[in-house]
């Protein structure tokens, strides 16, 4: 696979899990810059689901810019560091408005 951009969403094997962490071969969103992904040997990553949420903005932000199977959420709260061996594919990169929306969202999570 080549450069991991932040802004991402590849398809990346989550086991195992344990509790409420999600788990299986899943889109994530890649948040962590481009730098930091290429000499880290890992990604910092929010898992997505298809399932539609209870809880909505700022936990969940429906996605738009990208094509998925499935129509699916961001889990804000689903913050993940990951090894890059995890990573299985590519989907494609969000728009920058989009993604700004998300990490502004996380901020709103960490601070309250």
């Amino acid at each position: 696979m080549g450069r991991i951009l932040k802004g991402s969403v590849v398809w990346a094997d989550l086991n195992p899990a344990i509790g409420h962490e999600q788990k299986g071969l899943r889109p994530v969103l890649i948040i962590s810059d481009t730098y930091f992904n290429e000499k880290s040997g890992t990604v910092v990553a929010l898992a997505l689901t298809s399932k539609n949420p209870k809880a909505s903005y700022p936990l969940t932000k429906q996605l738009f810019s990208i094509k998925l199977p499935k129509t699916s959420w961001v889990k804000i709260s689903q913050i993940r560091t990951l090894s890059i061996a995890r990573i299985r594919g590519y989907i494609g990169v969000l728009e920058t408005e989009e993604l700004n929306e998300i990490i502004d969202a996380l901020f709103i999570f960490l601070k309250n």
